[in-house]
């Protein structure tokens, strides 16, 4: 398949996997915890408040295979293991930090408007 011919809005396109894999929060929230540079599991979690043991494990897993992030065992005892964005994850992070900013932008008007349909009932 070229780019030409991948549709997100075709149910069966391998392209709407991607858009659900970087869509999910989880995935956002640990290529943000990335963009510094090479982190240990611990590190990623502690910086991905809320995030469970088993969700970050299947996130970067799912990233790795994406080509989206690197894993990187150093042969130490005990083994070190560090989690790092490739190129292509480096590319996507350009496209995420100007919709973390709009989160952190628009949340006042959004958290109004929750309230205002809230209080509707």
């Amino acid at each position: 398949m070229s780019a030409l011919e991948y549709s997100p809005y075709a149910a069966d396109c391998p392209s709407r996997q991607l858009l659900d894999r970087i869509g999910d929060r989880w995935s956002v929230l640990t290529i943000g915890a990335l963009a510094d540079g090479p982190r240990r599991y611990s590190a990623i979690a502690a910086r991905v408040q809320g995030v469970s043991q088993k969700m970050l494990t299947q996130t970067l897993r799912a990233l790795e295979r994406d080509g989206l992030v690197t894993r990187t065992v150093f042969p130490e005892i005990p083994p070190h293991v560090e989690y790092e964005l490739t190129d292509t994850g480096r590319s996507l992070r350009t496209v995420l930090v100007p919709l973390e900013q709009w989160a952190i932008d628009h949340m006042d008007g959004v958290t109004e408007a929750r309230s205002g349909y809230d209080g509707r009932g």
